[in-house]
């Protein structure tokens, strides 16, 4: 113990001695460490983001198609349905007993690149993301007219849209779109707050829109001498014919695999009942390398930090052989040599780590509302988890461990230089 403390006290000193580049070299760590954290903390702020990209749903429900599939249309917009749900059969699970809320989605049109998702006034109502938040509005509110739309924050941002702005919506998925229903504007009533999620990247308008716009058109096209006003269509009876999915929640989570069951053995026609979290694990798994590498990235950047740090001891060693010659002639063993070289190492190591900390805390204090405004990450200060307390702990024990090949060479000069070197 009396061994360790002087160890101790001589390493501090020695480093106090050469503080400009030790605190170099502790910096140059505390940098790679703050990254590794940073990332760290980036991956787990966007796999909860992406897992909460629908929040309070049971069940996401479509025509027979795989599981993540289905999730990857309905919720993140990605991709094409294979087929629509009927209005017959949505309307039948609506009416189910166990169910507590159902919203539909439909999809097929665009605006400007943006998806043009067709629902209902339950969709500002009932769809929740990240744990739970409800959807708010910056400016406007939902859609009351028939040629309504309500916008997402990103398409507000993108294409500079403010309330009582005019949009036209464009046949099938593209930039442009196939063909435009111009006879038919839309115009903004609301602009949703940012949430992180596809919503923002999304212009909702009522299913009875979806159905007026597409009046006077048969198998994608126009009807050739056929045009009907927008004027004439609000006259109209409209009702949808079909819906591309909905998400349901039940009364009870007890409900959920009965309900996924009769919606599988459903008879009128295939459909497929989605689990959301089960499926977003899934697909969490797919992209999930992309965050690997880039973990594995930050790693190395830490390691050649280190190697840095051991490459600074390696390179005074010449100019601290008399430091040790000293040591040596006033008793201390080659083994104690090694000893204090190994801990200077520590220390070092153990002083990034810790700076690395307050560096990470520091940048994601402040940076993290900014990213949170701009991506709908969370990336809040939270309480050190035990995974970022462990790669902490590795840095400064690989620090150590690095600094065995400085501290193996200053025991090998010890004893080749005993205490001949002249003082």
């Amino acid at each position: 113990m009396t061994l360790l403390r002087a160890l101790l006290s001589l390493s501090l000193r020695s480093l106090w001695a050469r503080r400009l580049t030790v605190a170099l070299a502790a910096l140059s760590i505390a940098l790679s460490a703050a990254l590794l954290l940073t990332v760290e903390r980036m991956r787990d702020a966007a796999r909860a983001s992406f897992a909460s990209a629908i929040s309070d749903t049971h069940l996401v429900i479509g025509a027979r198609t795989s599981p993540t599939q289905l999730v990857l249309y309905a919720v993140f917009r990605l991709g094409d349905a294979t087929n629509n749900m009927t209005w017959r059969s949505y309307q039948d699970i609506a009416a189910h007993p166990d169910v507590d809320w159902i919203v539909p989605i439909s999809l097929g049109d665009s605006h400007r690149g943006y998806r043009v998702v067709g629902t209902d006034l339950g969709f500002f109502e009932h769809v929740k993301y990240r744990r739970g938040r409800s959807l708010a509005f910056a400016a406007g509110a939902p859609f009351d007219d028939l040629f309504h739309a309500v916008i997402g924050a990103e398409v507000a941002d993108t294409l500079n849209y403010k309330v009582g702005d005019e949009i036209i919506v464009a046949h099938g998925v593209g930039a442009a779109g196939f063909s435009l229903h111009d006879d038919k504007p839309f115009t903004v009533s609301g602009v949703l707050e940012r949430t992180g999620t596809p919503i923002d990247d999304a212009v909702h308008v009522s299913l009875e829109a979806i159905e007026a716009i597409h009046i006077d058109w048969r198998q994608g096209a126009p009807i050739p001498g056929l045009s009907i006003s927008a004027e004439q269509v609000r006259q109209m009876r409209l009702e949808p014919q079909a819906v591309t999915a909905a998400m349901v929640r039940m009364n009870s989570t007890l409900d959920i695999l009965s309900m996924q069951r009769k919606v599988n053995e459903y008879r009128e026609e295939p459909l497929t009942a989605a689990l959301p979290g089960l499926a977003l694990q899934q697909l969490w798994q797919i992209i999930g390398v992309a965050e690997t590498a880039l973990a594995a990235i930050s790693a190395l950047v830490v390691l050649a930090a280190l190697i840095g740090m051991a490459t600074m001891l390696l390179a005074s060693l010449n100019e601290r052989r008399r430091e040790m010659a000293i040591l040596r002639s006033v008793g201390a063993r080659p083994g104690t040599v090694f000893g204090l070289l190994t801990l200077e190492a520590g220390l070092i190591a153990g002083l990034g780590a810790a700076l690395g900390l307050l560096l990470h805390l520091v940048l994601v204090a402040a940076a993290g509302p900014w990213i949170d405004h701009a991506y709908g990450v969370d990336l809040s200060l939270a309480p050190l988890q035990l995974e970022a307390g462990l790669w902490l702990g590795a840095v400064a024990l690989l620090g150590a461990v690095i600094g065995l090949a400085p501290a193996l060479q200053a025991y090998r000069l010890s004893l080749t230089d005993g205490i001949g070197l002249r003082l």
